[in-house]
């Protein structure tokens, strides 16, 4: 299918929308507050009107504050909004109208949420994970990237791994290193991108969290026990191994692979 630049401005206008969305659904599902509740202003709990509450346009015709109260309104907003809209478009663009790029987008606002979820409360909620999962093995009957065998033994594989890391680390530790809300992740993760979109992301999500958490560690002085976000670096790799993955994997396995 031929995607063209009204296509393309199009969807990204819708997935601005769904950015929005996705900002409600990182707030509240952590704090347990019901997603068909009217939007508010955290502070003084005013309604947000539709005029005030467009994306990304709100934010700044508000120079990023609150409309009754002048609450500083975080970046992180219109950021995720755009966001929406990128991941949507650049589905759209690799894809087309398929639903091949309904299941990557769909993806990613999954890891988009897990991952600043992470990083706000250190949990990756079951009702994201767990649903997640059991969607992207049923997309597989239908997108023709990944074969749902392919899918089932992504989500077992990708669990089943960071469920032994977890396990090994108790035992040789005596303590927890590793949550199940990770291992819950990387079932979501298999079962969208097959085997070797799970082991790509373990992969790289675990290279660059090695790098990034010994920085932090070492700046914040606060020792080993640092608590990092995984889950964050899963969803970024995530998102990669879903528009590249297959590129990448190939270009690993022909370059390092032994031959003969």
């Amino acid at each position: 299918m031929t995607v063209d630049a009204w296509m393309l401005g199009t969807t990204f206008v819708f997935g601005l929308l769904f950015g929005s969305f996705l900002n409600a659904v990182i707030y509240r599902v952590p704090l347990g507050i019901s997603l068909l509740r009217p939007s508010g202003c955290p502070r003084c709990e005013t309604p947000i009107s539709w005029v005030h509450n467009v994306p990304l346009l709100s934010w700044i015709l508000l120079r990023g504050r609150c409309a009754s109260c002048g609450e500083p309104i975080s970046l992180r907003y219109p950021l995720v909004e755009l966001a929406g809209g990128a991941l949507l478009a650049l589905s759209v663009w690799q894809w087309g109208l398929t639903i091949s790029a309904f299941s990557t987008v769909l993806f990613c606002y999954l890891m988009l949420v897990l991952a600043l979820i992470d990083v706000d409360h250190r949990i990756l909620p079951n009702v994201i994970t767990l649903p997640g999962a059991v969607v992207g093995l049923a997309l597989s009957f239908f997108d023709p990237r990944v074969a749902w065998l392919d899918a089932l033994v992504g989500g077992f594989l990708g669990g089943g791994l960071l469920y032994f890391v977890a396990w090994a680390y108790l035992k040789l530790r005596r303590r927890e290193g590793m949550g199940m809300g990770d291992v819950k992740m990387m079932l979501l993760v298999g079962s969208f991108l097959g085997w070797q979109g799970a082991l790509m992301t373990i992969f790289v999500g675990s290279l660059v969290g090695s790098v990034i958490g010994v920085a932090m560690i070492f700046l914040s002085r606060k020792g080993w026990e640092y608590a990092l976000p995984f889950g964050t670096f899963l969803a970024a790799a995530g998102i990669l191994a879903a528009f590249r993955g297959p590129q990448i994997f190939a270009w690993y396995w022909n370059t390092f692979a032994v031959v003969g």
